[in-house]
């Protein structure tokens, strides 16, 4: 008679996969908490007890619904804390036949569960996880013999085919993309609305972290975690948005204040990268929530929102599966700098990175602004090594895995692919962050100074970026006119020394 073991990572937590629909008595499924995964790169605790505190509900609700579940905590003395040496000690001691897995989506995982093959002495065949909206290979056929994927076609694509605002292959009102109108920024605190939280007592979990030395980095309350760990959360804060965020999403979803840490965005992306729900459900459920308010939600709120989750999330992965494993190797800038000492800490004069980073340390979140135009963009401005910026953003964020932390961070934000996400660096002075909210009020540096004692390095380091990378960037139609506009500058030089004093001193700024 066979007897089947069947994985669960961490981030597989989709309760309405196939696997799931009838309980099976042949089938034990395994959850694990483990070092392996820990130990990788230094996470934050939000991070890590989010996933367990999540992992641990998954395996009870299995279990409820009468499934065989082995669930091995971190501090487990049967754990052996590795995906390979588990399987072997449960296959030994309990005489599995099968051993059956989901295809996870992280290229290293992937790689050593494709090798298990060779040493596991029992039949090992992987399934899909019935979450994504398109196969691994789907974007790189659809670009197939093209230099640069173009994500608005992608987009375009998805749109057509999961008819999301859409009359027949046309869009609603006959404007794919809203994204000019989506810029603003926050002038009315009075228009927000308190993030829809779940606080939960996980100091069992923090406790157990601790004592088996796992090193994290960042803060938590353990008597108020916030994050959701089960679908039916995940399901509240998904109703939560469409009734008191959706209607200002898109306007302020690049605004940058001190106000308030979430803003209007949904706080959504932990639960669909654990897969505790799916990208049609959320995408489709918002349509329909706008389709009976359109008198007070407007399109672009809307499209904006769906944009990121059928378009950029699904194109991120497909970039990943098309290009890994070299894409983690790109470095197209040849950039060797080390992370400031404050990336970890919190603790610059720079109050735009103070704001982002102190922000991220304390709640292991920060929207896509943050992300992209505080902190990579003065990663990319600075010189740092994409390795440095990999291994900080997969670590620091709630939400971040490979799949979609590397082609964000190592292409859209640090161009370090030459271009095949982004048609060209996302790098800015002083003067977009200013315009995008308060984050300069009140900082040690001046946003409007390029030279001299308290210029804000941004400004500087700017034109410095451009300077060194001329030949690789001047011929890109989309930089041009940036050149142009050094080259009619008369302080050039003193620009440069600026700059080169900053990058002599990152860890003083």
């Amino acid at each position: 008679m066979a007897k089947i073991l069947r994985l669960i990572l961490g981030d597989q937590l989709n309760i309405q996969h196939p696997w799931f629909e009838k309980c099976d008595d042949s089938v034990t499924y395994l959850l694990m908490e483990m070092r392996q995964e820990t130990d990788y790169v230094v996470h934050h605790i939000q991070k890590v007890v989010g996933i367990f505190a999540a992992m641990e509900e998954f395996a009870n609700q299995l279990t409820a619904l009468g499934h065989q579940v082995y669930h091995y905590p971190i501090d487990h003395p049967e754990n052996h804390q590795t995906i390979a040496g588990q399987l072997q000690f449960l296959i030994s001691r309990d005489h599995f036949t099968h051993f059956e897995y989901q295809l996870p989506d992280e290229y290293r995982l992937d790689q050593l569960l494709k090798e298990l093959k060779t040493f596991l002495k029992i039949p090992v065949s992987a399934v899909d996880t019935h979450h994504f909206l398109t196969s691994r290979e789907f974007l790189g056929e659809f670009f197939k013999g093209k230099k640069t994927f173009l994500m608005e076609n992608f987009y375009r694509e998805m749109r057509r085919k999961y008819q999301i605002l859409m009359e027949g292959n046309l869009p609603l009102t006959g404007q794919w993309n809203y994204d000019q109108e989506n810029r603003n920024a926050l002038k009315d605190k009075k228009l927000l609305r308190p993030a829809k939280l779940h606080p939960k007592n996980v100091q069992r979990i923090v406790n157990r972290i601790e004592t088996s030395g796992v090193k994290t980095m960042g803060s938590i309350n353990p008597e108020q975690f916030p994050w959701p760990t089960s679908r039916s959360e995940s399901l509240e804060i998904l109703d939560y948005f469409c009734d008191h965020l959706l209607q200002h999403f898109g306007a302020y979803q690049d605004a940058l204040t001190t106000w308030d840490p979430y803003l209007f965005h949904s706080r959504l992306s932990f639960s669909l990268n654990t897969k505790m729900i799916s990208p049609l459900e959320v995408v489709q459920k918002v349509e329909s929530f706008w389709y009976g308010h359109q008198d007070r939600i407007s399109i672009s709120q809307v499209e904006g929102f769906i944009r990121q989750i059928i378009g950029w999330r699904e194109y991120m992965r497909g970039i990943y599966w098309a290009k890994m494993p070299d894409y983690a190797q790109l470095n197209y800038f040849e950039h060797e700098q080390k992370l400031p000492s404050w990336f970890w800490t919190g603790k610059t004069k720079m109050s735009c990175l103070k704001q982002s980073i102190g922000q991220s340390l304390d709640l292991a979140y920060a929207h896509h602004i943050q992300r992209l135009m505080v902190t990579g963009n003065f990663a990319l401005l600075a010189g740092i090594h994409p390795d440095e910026v990999d291994q900080w953003y997969l670590g620091i964020y709630i939400d971040a895995f490979e799949w979609v932390e590397i082609t964000n961070t190592r292409g859209m934000s640090q161009f370090a692919d030459g271009g095949i996400v982004g048609t060209k660096p996302y790098v800015s002075s002083a003067n977009y962050i200013k315009k995008q909210g308060n984050y300069c009020e009140h900082c040690a540096y001046d946003s409007s100074k390029k030279t001299g004692h308290g210029s804000c390095p941004f400004n500087s380091l700017y034109w410095h970026f451009y300077a060194r990378n001329r030949e690789k960037l001047e011929r890109n139609p989309r930089i041009g006119m940036m050149y142009r506009t050094w080259d009619k500058m008369n302080n050039k030089q003193e620009i440069l020394n600026q700059a080169d004093f900053y990058l002599k001193n990152l860890d003083e700024l």
